[in-house]
């Protein structure tokens, strides 16, 4: 799901004052990581999550890691560097 970035948005997931608040582990995508994805993004409009290193260290199989969780939670990636992502609650 794409949607257009509000400048606010885009300047919150750029802080270093944002947190991870859920981490990927070597189970990868399970329904436990989405649904708590989902939980947080009804509290919060950006959520920022760090998939493990183990998972993938290819550039283009972690960026569909975090296209497929975006897709399945309803929500678009803001900003992506590395293994680390910020989500944005598009529609929930």
């Amino acid at each position: 799901m794409s949607k257009a970035v509000p400048k606010a948005i885009s300047k919150m997931a750029k802080s270093p004052a944002l947190e991870i608040s859920l981490r990927i582990g070597k189970d990868g995508i399970t329904e436990a990581v989405l649904s708590e994805l989902v939980d947080q993004l009804k509290r919060r409009d950006i959520v920022k999550v760090k998939a493990n290193k183990s998972i993938s260290s290819d550039r283009k199989n972690r960026q569909q890691i975090f296209s497929e969780i975006s897709e399945r939670a309803r929500s678009t990636i803001v900003l992506q560097r590395g293994n680390v992502a910020v989500f944005w609650r598009t529609s929930l």
